[in-house]
């Protein structure tokens, strides 16, 4: 099959889906993308919450993805629950609790998803089995998990969905969310990045944000200018292939900044790359749902919405997003000619050369 990605990248990416890197338990995650990181060139720091990857000229450019991805977390004989709501300790018990609109969503989303347990430092296998069902316990108002061939694991072990990479004439498939940035990251070290790529935890307990200002907080220089890479969720696959790359103002936490904004805009445009502002796109949307007298959606909560917010000017900078369809599902489809534009624009923002690939 022709592919707009170069074999080395497809490769990278379809190796990381299969290392397990659940909600706060990415710590297995993280020795991975030091050996790939390692063996490419960068000088790779571990912190709390937090890798950082870095080249020979570490100012030079500064990028940023989170690296959890979906999953479940054992909570007691036999019971499991959604990964993201206990790292982000979203329970009645605190108040914050989880929307029963989200609960029934995600409630059905992995019915006879393959799953297998891991050990959270090391990576060892623990078993495998699927989920049967899944309810909302309305004493504890959250949602409960029932799988079948892991009633042997204990309290605190992670449960990973088995994933695995198809490649489409036209697209990539899978658990993308946000593996493609991360591959993506270190195959720039491949070609020569010699900047500084932060690989955060816990995005999807929106806790990244704290780790990544911590490091800027030791480290940071006056102007810390950071590209925060992710995919972008759109209704379906069509509105996902009718730009090659998302772009953003502004999320529900704060502006971007603009001159950063602009210069990726105008990347996009030398590149002869498509693009859109999501939150034009949201209110372009919400004229329509008001309309017909629907509630509105929100501009949405990025990684970087969230540390220019509460970093009082410390940091700043811009998201650069790659459309998809059934984001946070197992079938997450990107366009390949996405994947390919955000190689490329990720390329001539870091001053090195794109990959040649054969169509």
């Amino acid at each position: 099959m022709n592919s707009l990605l170069p074999s080395s990248f497809v490769e990278l990416l379809s190796l990381l889906m299969r290392e397990p890197s659940v909600v706060g338990a990415e710590h297995t995650f993280f020795r991975v993308l030091q050996r790939e990181l390692e063996e490419r060139g960068a000088k790779v720091t571990w912190y709390e919450g937090l890798l950082v990857a870095q080249g020979s000229d570490p100012h030079s450019i500064m990028l940023s993805a989170h690296i959890d991805r979906h999953g479940l977390i054992c909570t007691g004989p036999n019971e499991f629950q959604y990964a993201a709501f206990v790292a982000g300790a979203r329970s009645d018990l605190l108040g914050n609790s989880v929307s029963e609109q989200l609960m029934k969503k995600i409630e059905g989303r992995f019915v006879n998803a393959p799953v297998f347990a891991y050990e959270p430092w090391t990576g060892a296998y623990r078993g495998r089995g699927h989920i049967k069902g899944s309810e909302i316990c309305e004493f504890r108002n959250n949602l409960i998990f029932e799988l079948e061939g892991l009633e042997h694991v204990v309290a605190g072990t992670p449960i990973a969905m088995v994933d695995k990479l198809k490649v489409t004439e036209d697209a990539l498939v899978g658990q993308l969310d946000n593996v493609l940035s991360a591959a993506v990251m270190i195959y720039l070290f491949e070609l020569g990045f010699t900047g500084t790529a932060f690989f955060t935890a816990q995005e999807e307990a929106g806790k990244s944000w704290r780790y990544l200002l911590e490091w800027f907080r030791r480290f940071g220089g006056s102007t810390n200018q950071l590209f925060v890479l992710d995919t972008s969720p759109m209704p379906d696959f069509a509105a996902a292939s009718a730009h090659h790359l998302v772009l953003r103002h502004e999320d529900a936490n704060a502006k971007f900044n603009e001159a950063l904004t602009a210069k990726l805009a105008t990347t996009c445009e030398t590149l002869g790359y498509r693009y859109l502002y999501k939150d034009d796109y949201v209110r372009e949307l919400n004229k329509e749902r008001i309309a017909n007298s629907e509630s509105e959606h929100s501009l949405g909560s990025t990684e970087l919405g969230r540390i220019v917010a509460a970093s009082q000017g410390l940091v700043d900078g811009t998201t650069l997003q790659v459309p998809s369809s059934g984001y946070h599902t197992m079938q997450e489809t990107a366009p390949q000619a996405s994947v390919k534009a955000f190689i490329d624009v990720l390329c001539e923002l870091s001053n090195i050369n794109a990959p040649q690939t054969q169509v």
